[in-house]
């Protein structure tokens, strides 16, 4: 039998939603404890924010979460902009904030999101990386309260959870914009669940459409219900007509996009089934509403027909209003930043979209990767980022330049795009002319869209001020444009050390509690391989549904990273109708090839520690 943990204590720069207070270990004694290792850049943490509302409500007795806020980027070591997050994204929990990553190296947390679990004693029971685990934890949190409940080490009753005060603004986290043929402004109230139309000053308010409060109802105006909606579309006039719909919402959170009647504000749901995609990927056209989806965040008309960018699985989607049919437009869900023919591309989170003039180019902003990229003729282009763990605010030659998490992206008329550089509170401007970036606009609160009036204003959606800004007259000519050296931040990530020639690769994979693996349709797991670049690697790149395989790579490559996609589909163990799960996980593994490597690369799928798993008893155990 294993040792057991006991859990390191809870330290921090401070605490968010616990009225002030510091909490530690000992005040959570007799309650069991999840720990969410997050950063509020990242797509899958918030996805487990998700996740985990369910769990609070349903043991909100015995369960304390606690995110603990371990930071990717520089932007996301600031404390107001932590504090900012929490209440964006409706964080309900007392979050610790984790700026230099002490609780995370502590808790030998790898990827984000981690969660831990401590029981009521105080020792840590559980650990796991990764989204999809809610129904795991739900069986685990059952055993454990059986156990603690028969020793009498369980103690019921509120937690340290203390509500923020409400603030009082007309918006709240305002995500993107539109500019209605009457002139006024339309919003995503993407923190009040709703959206807003503004009169042409960006401040006045109109009408809203949406209660205000989190759902997915459709419905009148009055009545209908969002979850963090984010982009927005407007359709051709003629195939609104068609649709019976003027446009269309990522509704973000919800995984769906709705349709909205404009005249009248009601709101119909047009794609996605409510749940998260698990599945694999396909080149087929699918029923609309039959359809998984996964955090759309932004929409855009463009080859006749709506581009979802699909930021919960690193790739771009494709929507026909009048087919009602959808499907994969770009990228393969392997997350990571690489060019090429549209089914090949590796993207990390785009966020953001924005269509030409003339429709030939769609820019992106593929926020992960700090980058801007765009698609024509069937490629996609990078024109500023170089990958995941570069970023910074420099200006000058594309090929140097820097970003950090732009979500916002806006053609204009002379073939340039401006860049909504969110984490560096900034717009910035890329010439296709000259190659250059420069800085057009500083000292902004997270950018997150911009807007091309019919009279050439730039609006700014500037989210954490709660409001619309319009850039100054001339701040788009190369006077009113400045040129920024600043800091270059490079996230540097431990090499594994490989030698060259075989290299086992081992997917380990432990169904969840109470569920085993599922053959009903085929082979329950899958395998997939590839390499940047790819000549890292001689023999093993490919798909297969084993998840062990044999990799040659090569002695004349010195270093390079593995992509890996596992997945695995289990369903509920000896119930009458059980259900189906999908896990799934991406890795980008830095190797280095040097002699008297490691031959063998292990990988956790679920991430379920068995080796500190509790070993849970039915019945009460004895004194002894």
């Amino acid at each position: 039998m294993s040792a057991r943990v006991r859990a390191p204590e809870l330290r921090g720069r401070g605490w968010l939603n616990t009225g002030g207070k510091a909490v530690t270990l000992a005040d959570l004694r007799g309650k069991i404890v999840l720990l969410d290792f997050w950063t509020f850049c990242c797509i899958n943490c918030l996805h487990v924010l998700d996740e985990l509302r369910p769990l609070e409500d349903r043991y909100g007795d015995v369960l304390v979460v606690i995110g603990v806020h371990s930071p990717k980027f520089e932007h996301e070591k600031d404390p107001d902009a932590l504090a900012a997050a929490v209440e964006r994204y409706g964080v309900h929990h007392p979050v610790l904030d984790d700026p230099e990553l002490d609780m995370w190296q502590q808790y030998a947390a790898k990827a984000w999101p981690t969660l831990s679990v401590i029981d009521p004693e105080g020792y840590v029971v559980a650990t796991m990386a990764g989204e999809g685990h809610a129904e795991g934890l739900a069986r685990l949190i059952d055993e454990l309260i059986a156990t603690h409940e028969a020793k009498g080490t369980l103690h019921r009753g509120d937690g340290p959870y203390v509500p923020p005060a409400e603030p009082e603004t007309a918006l709240r986290f305002p995500g993107k914009a539109v500019v209605l043929d009457s002139g006024n402004l339309l919003v995503s109230d993407s923190a009040r669940h709703s959206l807003v139309e503004l009169a042409p000053d960006g401040e006045k308010v109109l009408r809203r459409i949406g209660a205000g409060t989190r759902g997915h109802a459709d419905g009148p105006a009055e009545t209908a219900t969002f979850s963090e909606p984010q982009g927005l579309c407007l359709l051709p006039a003629h195939v609104a007509e068609v649709a019976g719909y003027d446009l269309v919402v990522a509704d973000t959170v919800n995984h769906l996009l709705r349709g909205v009647k404009l005249a009248t504000g009601e709101v119909v749901t047009v794609a996605g089934t409510g749940r998260q995609w698990r599945s694999t990927v396909d080149d087929h056209a699918h029923d609309a509403r039959a359809v998984d989806l996964s955090s759309p965040w932004d929409v855009a008309w463009y080859d006749d027909r709506v581009v979802v960018a699909m930021a919960g699985i690193h790739q771009l989607w494709w929507f026909d209003p009048i087919k009602r049919t959808a499907g994969v437009y770009a990228g393969t869900t392997v997350e990571a930043l690489r060019d090429g023919p549209l089914p090949d591309v590796w993207m990390a989170q785009p966020s953001g979209l924005s269509v030409s003039p003339d429709g030939a180019r769609l820019w992106v902003a593929d926020s992960e990767t700090s980058a801007v990229r765009y698609v024509e003729g069937g490629v996609m282009h990078t024109v500023v980022g170089q990958g995941l763990f570069d970023f910074g605010h420099v200006d000058g030659p594309a090929h140097r330049a820097l970003l950090q998490h732009p979500l916002g992206v806006c053609a204009l008329p002379d073939g340039s795009v401006l860049i909504a550089d969110t984490y560096n509170g900034a717009v910035r401007r890329f010439d296709p002319t000259t190659d250059q970036v420069a800085t057009v606009a500083g000292g902004l609160a997270e950018p997150s869209d911009l807007v091309l009036t019919p009279e050439g204003e730039v609006i700014v959606v500037e989210s954490a001020a709660h409001r619309l800004t319009r850039l100054a007259p001339g701040a788009l000519t190369a006077a009113g444009a400045s040129t920024v050296d600043g800091p270059r931040h490079k996230l540097e990530r431990k090499p594994t050390d490989v030698a060259a020639g075989e290299l086992t690769l081992d997917v380990i994979f432990t169904p969840a509690p109470g569920q085993k693996l599922d053959e009903t349709y085929g082979p329950s797991t899958r395998l997939v391989v590839s390499a940047s670049p790819p000549e890292l690697l001689v023999e093993g790149a490919g798909t297969t549904t084993d998840l062990s395989r044999r990799l040659v790579v090569n002695g004349d490559v010195a270093q390079g990273v593995l992509q890996v996609t596992a997945q695995a589909a289990t369903c509920d163990a000896d119930v009458e109708h059980a259900a189906c799960h999908l896990t799934r996980q991406d890795w980008g593994v830095p190797i280095r090839v040097v002699d008297g490597g490691t031959t063998r690369l292990p990988l956790v799928l679920r991430g379920l520690d068995e080796g500190s798993r509790p070993r849970v008893s039915r019945r009460a155990p004895s004194s002894t």
